[in-house]
C-alpha cells in the first residue's frame, strides 16, 4: 500500500527538524498525483501557507496551493464545530455552549480541548471531502500526548457520548489502512536519539502504525576514495586551500549523515528516506518545497 493512499498521515518529530517543511512537501507531492489534500496544524502559528507561498488562512480552511487546503485547528473553533455537529442547530448550540455555567463546567473536563481538536481533524479524514489529511503534529512529547488523548479518556471515563467519540478516534488512529505516522529527523545525535524513542513510543504506547522516517538535510557523499585521499594532502595555494577546507567539511558532514542514516535503518526498523540539505539564495519557501516534493515523488 502506498504511503499516500492512507486517509491520514501524521508528521511527528523533535522541534526544529523540519516537520512543517516535510508536511508541506508531502502535500505538494500528493496533490501532484491528483489527490485533494488538507493540511492541519494544531493550535500554533501558521506555517504551511507561508512555505507554499500563500496567504495565511487563519482559523478557516483555505486554499494554499493547487489541490492543497490548510487550516490551523484551535480549541475554541473546534469546540464550536463539535457542538454544532452534535446539536445540529445553532440556536441549541448557543443555548448550551454559550451558557456561562456550561462554559465553566467544560473547563474542568480533562483533555476536552485536545479531544475536540483531534476529533475535528479525524472527522475531515473520515468524511471523504479530501482524499488525504496531513497532520503536522506538535513536537515529540506534546505530540504523543495529543495523539494519546482518546485512549487516555477511555481509561478514565464511563460509558456515554464522550466515550463513544474517543473509541472511534482511537480505532481510526490505529487502523493501518487509514493512518500512518511518519517521523522526521536530522542527521545529528540528539534528533536521531529522539526519533528512536519516538518510534518506540508510537508502537508501544499509542499502538499506531508507522510509515517511514524522513531524514531531513541529508548531506550525500560527493567524492570517491581517491579524491578523499587527496583532500588530506597539504596545498600551497591559499585560494585552493580554501576550496580544500570546504571539501573536507563536506566530507565530514556526509560521513556523519551516512552514519546516522545507517543507525536509523538499524534501530527504527522503518524505510528511511534521505532528503537533501537545500541552501536557498534567500528565504526558504515554495521553490525548496517543490524540490523536496520531487524527491518524495521519486521514492
Amino acid at each position: 500500500m502506498s504511503l499516500l493512499d492512507r486517509r491520514l498521515l501524521v508528521t511527528a518529530g523533535k522541534g526544529g527538524v523540519g516537520r512543517s517543511t516535510i508536511t508541506a512537501a508531502l502535500a505538494v507531492a500528493a496533490a501532484a498525483r491528483g489527490k485533494r489534500v488538507l493540511v492541519c496544524e494544531v493550535n500554533t502559528q501558521e506555517r504551511i501557507a507561508g512555505l507554499l507561498g500563500a496567504r495565511n488562512t487563519g482559523d478557516a480552511i483555505g486554499r494554499v496551493a493547487r489541490g492543497v487546503d490548510a487550516v490551523v485547528v484551535r480549541p475554541d473553533e473546534a469546540m464550536r464545530e463539535y457542538g454544532l455537529m452534535k446539536l445540529k442547530y445553532r440556536a441549541v448550540y448557543d443555548a448550551v455552549f454559550e451558557n456561562p455555567f456550561v462554559a465553566r463546567f467544560l473547563q474542568f473536563i480533562p483533555s476536552l480541548p485536545e479531544l475536540v481538536m483531534l476529533g475535528k481533524i479525524l472527522f475531515h479524514a473520515k468524511e471523504g471531502k479530501w482524499d488525504l489529511v496531513l497532520l503536522d503534529a506538535p513536537a515529540t512529547g506534546h505530540g504523543i500526548t495529543f495523539l494519546g488523548v482518546p485512549q487516555a479518556l477511555l481509561d478514565t471515563i464511563p460509558p456515554g457520548s464522550m466515550r463513544s467519540e474517543a473509541e472511534w478516534m482511537r480505532d481510526f488512529l490505529r487502523d493501518p489502512e487509514a493512518t500512518a505516522v511518519n517521523l522526521v529527523s536530522l542527521p545529528e545525535e540528539l534528533p536521531v536519539n529522539e526519533t528512536v524513542e519516538l518510534a518506540a513510543a508510537t508502537r508501544q504506547r499509542l499502538h499506531m502504525p508507522l510509515g517511514r522516517v524522513f531524514l531531513n538535510r541529508f548531506v550525500a557523499p560527493r567524492f570517491d576514495e581517491a579524491e578523499r585521499d587527496s583532500l588530506g594532502r597539504p596545498v600551497a595555494d591559499a585560494a585552493l586551500e580554501a576550496s580544500f577546507r570546504a571539501a573536507r567539511a563536506q566530507t565530514i558532514r556526509a560521513d556523519m549523515s551516512s552514519r546516522h542514516l545507517r543507525r536509523l535503518e538499524d534501530e527504527v526498523a522503518l524505510p528511511v528516506t534521505p532528503l537533501p540539505h537545500l541552501f536557498p539564495t534567500h528565504d526558504f519557501g515554495r521553490a525548496q518545497i517543490d524540490e523536496l516534493a520531487r524527491h518524495l515523488a521519486e521514492t
